[in-house]
C-alpha cells in the first residue's frame, strides 16, 4: 500500500536516525533526477547523491530509489516521465538541467499527487514544488560582490561569467550587481560560460581580446574559474588580474591556502546539498516529520585564514 501527499509542514533542521529502522507495511519509491557528472561540481553532486541513496537503503528497508542522470534537458524530461510511468514513484527529487524546459514536466508530476522536491536550480514557475533545497544563491552573489566592492578601487574594471540560464543564475548575478552598486567598479562585459570550463575558456579568451585593462574576474563557479585561469595564462596576463570562482573545488581551495594572489578568496556552495534534499524527502515518507517548505544552506567566504576548514583532499570535487 502506497501513500502520497504525506510530507507536510515547514522545513526544519533535520537529521537521519543513526540505526536501521524496522520495515513497515508501506513501501515507497523515490525518483532522483540530476544532471550528469560533466564537470567538477556535478561530479561531487553525483557522488553525494549515490552515497546518500546507499545510506538510506541500508537504514530504511521500505525505501527504494530510481537514480537517473542526464546530459541535457530533453533526456531529463524523458527520465522523469519514465519514472512516473514505469516505476510508480511516490516522490521526485529533481535538480533541473535548465529551469524553463523542466517546469511543465515537473508540474505534471505534481498534478498526479507525487511529492516534488526541487534542488538548486528553481523552476520558472514558483510554488510547484513541496520542498526546495538549495545553497544561498542570493548570498553567493552578495558575498562575492561585497568582496569586489571592498577590494577594488573606483574605476577598476571587471568581467563576469554567468552560468546556465536559470533562476539561480539570475539570483546570483542580481545580488552581485546590487553589492557592487555605487562602488564605481566598471563591469566591462558579462557572458554565459554555462558552468563549463571549456565554455568559460572561450568566453575569457574573447574578453581578453576585447579588453586591454581588466583588474578582476568574477567567474562565479570553480569549473569556470579553471577555464578562465587557463585563458589568462595563455594570454600571458596572469599578473594583471585576480579571479573569484565559487563552490569550493579542492584544487582552488588548496591554492587559496597557499596564498596564491590570483585566487584570493572563494565562496561556498556545497554539492552535498543533494544529499540533504534526498534525506529530507525520505524522512518525510517514513515518518511524520514535517519537511515541506524551503531549506537554504548559507554561503560563506573562504580566505587563506579559514581555507583549511573547507579543504577535503579525498573529495571528488
Amino acid at each position: 500500500m502506497k501513500r502520497r501527499n504525506i510530507l507536510k509542514g515547514a522545513a526544519l533542521g533535520l537529521a537521519l536516525m543513526a540505526g536501521p529502522v524496522a520495515a513497515q507495511d508501506d513501501s515507497y519509491t523515490i525518483g532522483v533526477a540530476i544532471p550528469s557528472a560533466t564537470h567538477g561540481f556535478m561530479g561531487g553532486l553525483n557522488y553525494h547523491a549515490q552515497a546518500s541513496i546507499e545510506r538510506l537503503e541500508a537504514t530504511y528497508p521500505q525505501l527504494s530509489f530510481v537514480l537517473a542522470t542526464a546530459g541535457d534537458a530533453g533526456k531529463m524530461v524523458n527520465d522523469i516521465e519514465d519514472m512516473v510511468a514505469t516505476r510508480d514513484i511516490d516522490a521526485l527529487v529533481v535538480l533541473p538541467f535548465e529551469s524553463e524546459p523542466l517546469t511543465s514536466p515537473v508540474q505534471a508530476v505534481k498534478e498526479q499527487g507525487i511529492w516534488v522536491t526541487v534542488v538548486d536550480r528553481g523552476l520558472s514557475v514558483p510554488g510547484i514544488e513541496d520542498l526546495y533545497v538549495a545553497g544561498d544563491n542570493t548570498g553567493f552573489g552578495r558575498v562575492a560582490g561585497e568582496y569586489f566592492a571592498e577590494t577594488l578601487n573606483e574605476g577598476d574594471n571587471i568581467v563576469v561569467l554567468r552560468g546556465i540560464p536559470t533562476t539561480l543564475d539570475n539570483e546570483r548575478v542580481d545580488a552581485f550587481q546590487a553589492a557592487i552598486d555605487g562602488s564605481g567598479i566598471n563591469v566591462l562585459d558579462m557572458q554565459h560560460g554555462n558552468w563549463n570550463r571549456d565554455d568559460a575558456f572561450n568566453v575569457m579568451q574573447d574578453f581578453l581580446s576585447k579588453y586591454p585593462d581588466i583588474d578582476a574576474v568574477w567567474a562565479a563557479d570553480d569549473d569556470m574559474a579553471v577555464g578562465v585561469l587557463e585563458a589568462i595564462a595563455q594570454a600571458d596576463r596572469s599578473e594583471e588580474m585576480w579571479v573569484v570562482g565559487g563552490a569550493g573545488m579542492k584544487e582552488i581551495i588548496k591554492r587559496i591556502m597557499d596564498g596564491d594572489p590570483q585566487l584570493p578568496v572563494n565562496v561556498t556552495y556545497p554539492p552535498a546539498q543533494i544529499a540533504t534534499a534526498i534525506e529530507m524527502t525520505a524522512l518525510g515518507l517514513v515518518s511524520n516529520t514535517p519537511v515541506a517548505g524551503r531549506f537554504i544552506i548559507g554561503s560563506q567566504i573562504i580566505t587563506p585564514e579559514n581555507a583549511a576548514k573547507f579543504y577535503f583532499p579525498d573529495s571528488p570535487f
